[in-house]
Parts: C-alpha cells; sequence; structure tokens
C-alpha cells in the first residue's frame, strides 16, 4: 500500500518521565513525513565513490545522507531513540506507546533495569568463548527451558529462522534414520511463516516470500491451517506408497499470516496422525512462545505436546538468540552435525535466564492474562462502535489481531495513522493490525492505546 504525506492533525503526549508535553504534529516537523515507500528508500543519493575509504561527499540542506545499510527493508520513517518500559522516543523528542516491542521481542519492555544489571555483571566476566568449551550459563538456561516445557534437552542459535533451520534438518535425519525415507518430506501450513532463510523460507506457505529466490528448498509440502480433512488428504496422498513424511512444522497461533490461533481438534487429530505413524511434531513458537499467550508455550492452549518446539524473539528480551528444544525421544543430532558459533554464548543465555526469572518474579503470565483481555475487551468495544470499518479481534494474550473490513481500510493505513497518535503497531497481512506490547504492560496502557488507535482511524475517515 503506497504511503500517502500524513494529515496536518496534532495529538498531544504527555512524558510523565521528562515532565514534558510532546505535540506530535507532522505539519510542524514534530514526526517525519510518512511517504511513499519507495520513495523513502530511494537510491538516488549521488555516488559515493567505489572503494570502502572513498570520501562521503556532505550533504546539501534538505538532502537525505546517503546509508550503507542494504535496502531490504521498506522502512518507516521514524528514527528511534531510546525507550522505557511500553514507551520509546525518536529523535524530535515525541514520545510513542510501543505494541510493537520490536515485533514480540522485548518481553521486559525498553532498558529493563533486571537486564542491565544482568548483562552488566556478564560482561565483566565472558560475553563469549564458543561451543567449543562448555558454558554453565547455557547448561543453566537449557534446564530453566526443560523445566517449564515438556523438552529435555535444548540446542541454542541465534533467531527464530535458524532455529527452524535446526528443526528442518533434524526432522530429515528422523525421516532417514527412524522412517527410512530417502527424501523426507515436511508438512507446514498455508499461511504459515517460518523466516527468511532458504530452508524456512520454503517452509512459509506464503508463495510471496518464495519469489525471486526459486527454486526453493525440495521436501515441503502445504496445507490449509486448522483443516483436518485438508491434512489427513495431504498426509495419506504423501504415503500412499509408504513412508514420505519426517515431521509437521506448525505454528500454534499464526502470527504473520493474520493472527489466527491454533484450533485445538485439529492439533489434536495432527498429534494422533504423528503418533500413528511415527512423524515428528514440530511446533513454532518463535512468536507466541515465553510468556506471550498468557502460558508459557502456545501448545499449552492446545491440549497437546511437541516433539519438539522452537523459540527466540521473547526469549533474549532484545538479546539476540534462538533454541530447537527437543524431547529425549528425539534427540538425535551428534557432534558435527549441526552448530553455531555465537549460538548460546554465556552473555545471550544470560538474557533469556534473565527474562524467564522476571516473568516469575513479576508474575507476568497472569499479567499477560489479564491486560490481554481487558484489551481484547476493549477491542471488541471499538469494533462494535465501528462495524462498517473493524471485523474483529482474535489471538491469544498479548498476541492480538484487529481485523479489517475488506475494501474498507488496509493495516498500514491504520499503522500510519496509528503513529501520528503516538501509537506504534504492526500489520499482520494487508488486512489485519497486530498488537504485541512488552509483557510488562499496565491496564492503563492498553486504556491509552485503544483511545490512540480510535484518534487514528478518525484521521482516516
Amino acid at each position: 500500500m503506497p504511503w500517502a504525506p500524513a494529515s496536518n492533525v496534532s495529538a498531544a503526549t504527555h512524558d510523565r518521565e521528562g515532565g514534558a508535553d510532546h505535540a506530535i504534529d507532522s505539519g510542524h516537523g514534530s514526526v517525519p513525513e510518512l511517504v511513499d515507500g519507495l520513495d523513502s528508500k530511494s537510491s538516488a543519493f549521488g555516488h559515493v565513490g567505489s572503494s570502502p575509504t572513498a570520501p562521503i561527499p556532505a550533504p546539501r540542506p534538505g538532502e537525505v545522507t546517503p546509508s550503507a545499510v542494504m535496502d531490504t527493508y521498506a522502512r518507516f520513517p521514524l528514527t528511534l531513540v531510546r525507550g522505557k518500559d511500553v514507551w520509546v522516543w525518536d529523535d524530535r523528542g515525541n514520545r510513542y506507546l510501543d505494541a510493537v516491542a520490536g515485533i514480540a521481542v522485548c518481553t521486559l519492555g525498553h532498558s529493563s533495569p533486571a537486564l542491565r544489571r544482568a548483562l552488566c555483571r556478564q560482561l565483566a566476566t565472558l560475553q563469549h568463548v564458543s561451543n567449543l568449551y562448555r558454558i554453565p550459563e547455557q547448561e543453566e538456561l537449557a534446564a530453566a527451558i526443560a523445566q517449564r516445557s515438556c523438552a529435555d534437552r535444548v540446542f541454542f542459535c541465534n533467531s527464530g529462522a535458524e532455529a527452524n533451520e535446526a528443526a528442518i534438518k533434524l526432522a530429515r535425519k528422523h525421516g532417514h534414520e527412524r522412517r527410512g525415507i530417502a527424501r523426507p518430506l515436511i508438512l507446514t501450513a498455508e499461511a504459515s511463516f517460518h523466516g527468511r532463510t532458504l530452508a524456512a523460507v520454503t517452509a512459509t506457505g506464503q508463495p510471496r516470500y518464495h519469489q525471486g529466490f526459486e527454486p526453493m528448498v525440495e521436501g515441503f509440502r502445504y496445507f490449509p491451517y486448522n483443516d483436518g480433512p485438508a491434512f489427513d488428504a495431504l498426509l495419506d496422498s504423501c504415503e500412499a506408497e509408504g513412508p514420505a513424511v519426517a515431521a509437521v512444522l506448525l505454528e500454534p497461533l499464526q502470527g504473520e499470516g493474520g493472527v489466527h490461533p491454533g484450533d485445538p481438534a485439529f492439533f489434536r487429530l495432527v498429534r494422533e496422525r504423528c503418533d500413528e505413524r511415527g512423524i515428528l511434531l514440530i511446533l513454532d513458537e518463535v512468536q507466541i512462545g515465553v510468556g506471550r499467550s498468557g502460558r508459557w508455550w502456545g501448545y499449552e492452549h492446545l491440549g497437546v505436546e511437541p516433539d519438539a518446539f522452537t523459540l527466540a524473539k521473547g526469549l533474549g528480551g532484545g538479546i539476540p538468540i534462538g533454541a530447537l528444544a527437543v524431547k529425549a525421544s528425539c534427540d538425535i543430532l551428534r557432534p558435527g552435525e549441526h552448530a553455531s558459533t555465537f549460538g548460546g554464548n554465556p552473555l545471550a543465555c544470560r538474557a533469556g535466564l534473565t527474562v524467564l526469572r522476571e516473568i516469575e518474579r513479576r508474575q507476568l503470565l497472569s499479567r499477560v492474562t489479564h491486560v490481554g483481555q481487558r484489551l481484547r475487551e476493549r477491542l471488541e468495544e471499538l469494533v462494535r462502535r465501528h462495524p462498517d470499518r473493524l471485523a474483529g479481534v482474535r489471538g491469544w494474550g498479548l498476541l492480538l489481531g484487529l481485523a479489517l473490513q475488506p475494501d474498507a481500510l488496509t493495516a498500514p493505513e491504520v499503522v500510519k495513522a496509528a503513529m501520528a497518535e503516538g501509537l506504534l503497531l504492526v500489520p499482520a497481512g494487508a488486512s489485519v493490525v497486530r498488537f504485541v506490547p512488552p509483557l510488562v504492560i499496565q491496564p492503563r496502557h492498553g486504556r491509552e492505546l485503544v483511545k490512540r488507535l480510535e484518534r487514528a482511524l478518525a484521521r482516516l475517515r
């Protein structure tokens, strides 16, 4: 959706920490103008030389300074420079209520005192040593994850995509060794999202992410999410001549695909079929895991246990870390078969340990349930007030999606208008606005969020 220039409507927000009112008013230069995405990433900055040491000419007045960052993101024209709890500030002093949290990453909010203290202490000892040696913090975090889940063992990496890559390798080895399959298949859902690496993006059941990167990795088949008969038909078709499927890889709740929660009956069916045939059930908990649903793991809402699950995002609270957690029955990767230089280093694991401990110390699971329910109720009230534009609310805990009426609004339009009202949101497809605030959000923040959202909707009349 093209970005149109923001209107000149202003909204004042009060900076409680700084004690100053900052008007968010694009007409007066307080917020950068929201422009078309192509313009905002234009490369027409002039030649700056082919050598890494070539001088970069000083920009003329009004010119945009060229960036050395590759142009892989259609970024919002907003520069955030600091944060505290659920608030962030841009480089012009404007304050925003952050319902993005780094896309479900900043579990403890911004600039968490507990995380700062823990990481400073860790940096005073060791930050990285590699997996050539035993790492106490890594073993402690693995035990902490196992104690809070159905898993027995954990492999650490740096991101959700890497965790899913590890899961795909695990699945293929299981297919070869346990089911005797020469070319193992992995079944995933349409509208899923599993990451941007080549195998993970192939697992992603959205063709638009595949375009331009063909040929995709072989060995993946797709079926409609939450559709038991379609899953059964695909499974039977794949195995018509004998064992062929190594694993089923599913999100307990599809986040990027539009905030679609899993159906417990469907997941029980999949679990039953996997048990019957010796197929692994692997769940992608990258976005919904680590307390975001109001429980430690999304699978707890579904009445099933996976053989393995992946996690990342909220585990490090902003420090990159990912993990593949497995039951002992499928712990089959051996030395030399998979590795990660940075995975599970002392600093990242200290962050993960701090996040888990703070979730328990601050009783954030119950807070997520309570605040998430109240936020959902307020959003549902908003839907009732605007039935011509809003269609409904879905999700678990603090991963909620506001569905828009077809042809009434688009998610990018709502996100743009909300930004002008001092509220940060993120789309989940073209017609769903996603809410993934820090887990430390308070009820009063939820009330403020909906007020700002309604003002944003008024901008779009």
